[in-house]
């Protein structure tokens, strides 16, 4: 059985749409990486998730995952705060009892947390596949316009059943 990562922001739940839209109403420009990273790190995450929509079933997918026994499943996620960690955790809980929830702090590569090689990452940002791919890992972006940047792409996290 496979180890496969599953990325929550971007993947799982719509938390990078509404945080931009955040910063942008508060004027913050995104290549200012200290504000930004203020703003991340005071984040009332429980309200960003009460608000957020979650993406192509996502939920519901990774329980037919789950399900089908192919894969050891996980969702590792970023995280700027304890906060986040807290929130995201109460979230997850309410779709899904079972799943290991590895909360990674953002300074940090997914990669010094986990062990790569053979696992399967699904992730949107490619920073993050490429970093996993140099590991040993296996990359499969998750792009809604199906731009897989060099790696294999879904837009609905039970494509994964047929891709392994």
């Amino acid at each position: 059985m496979k180890n496969l990562y599953i990325d929550f922001d971007g993947v799982i739940c719509n938390t990078i749409e509404v945080t931009y839209k955040m910063l942008d109403d508060l004027g913050i420009d995104k290549k200012e990486q200290d504000k930004v990273a203020e703003f991340y790190k005071n984040l009332d995450w429980e309200s960003v998730l009460n608000i957020c929509e979650i993406i192509n079933d996502g939920m519901d997918n990774i329980k037919k995952i789950m399900k089908s026994e192919k894969f050891n499943v996980a969702i590792l996620t970023h995280v700027s705060s304890i906060n986040e960690v807290v929130a995201k955790v109460k979230y997850i809980r309410k779709y899904l009892k079972d799943v290991t929830i590895i909360p990674v702090p953002k300074a940090i590569s997914k990669t010094n947390m986990i062990n790569a090689r053979f696992s399967i990452l699904v992730d949107d940002y490619p920073e993050n596949l490429n970093e996993w791919k140099e590991a040993g890992g296996i990359g499969v972006r998750f792009d809604l316009d199906m731009d897989g940047k060099g790696f294999l792409v879904i837009d609905h996290l039970d494509e994964l059943l047929n891709l392994f």
